[in-house]
């Protein structure tokens, strides 16, 4: 499936692109970190991607310039501050296609909630990640440690700079 590296477009969530993100499944290390529940039990749940409530409030789709699902995120409103979490398509990662991907989810961002600090948390061993968040313009502001279910792991977050 052809993607364009440039041209990326965010839009509102549907119940079947939440459905097909539960469904992608990522090559390890990332496998510990990313993913989620199956699909039927998330919406059984009523959880995350699963909550269409939530789904409509904080989750967006990234689209290609050919209408495809290349990606998510989530804008999760905080005291002054929009956190994303977001998730590329697993065949799409480590292609070069970060920075694009993610400066167009930052755009959607600064339109939702304006005038509003943009971070991110990431591990620290997730090279790849920080990597494409540096190009895109952000920089690490902090290192701390928090439980995780593997264990406590090292986390930065990252604040939008610009680019």
């Amino acid at each position: 499936m052809n993607v364009s590296k440039d041209s990326y477009t965010v839009t509102p969530m549907t119940r079947e692109q939440a459905e097909a993100c539960c469904g992608w499944m990522y090559a390890p290390p990332y496998d510990r970190i990313y993913g989620w529940l199956p699909w039927e039990q998330m919406e059984a749940l009523g959880i995350e991607l699963g909550d269409p409530d939530l789904r409509r409030q904080q989750y967006v789709s990234v689209l290609d310039g050919d209408g495809q699902l290349c990606g998510f995120a989530q804008l999760f409103p905080m005291v002054n501050v929009v956190r994303l979490g977001l998730g590329m398509r697993p065949d799409l990662c480590g292609q070069g296609r970060g920075p694009g991907f993610i400066q167009a989810i930052v755009e959607t961002a600064k339109t939702r909630f304006p005038g509003q600090e943009i971070d991110l948390e990431v591990q620290d061993w997730n090279l790849r990640a920080i990597r494409a968040y540096v190009k895109a313009g952000f920089e690490i502001t902090d290192t701390y440690e928090k439980q995780t279910p593997e264990g406590v792991e090292r986390f930065y977050c990252m604040v939008y700079q610009g680019l």
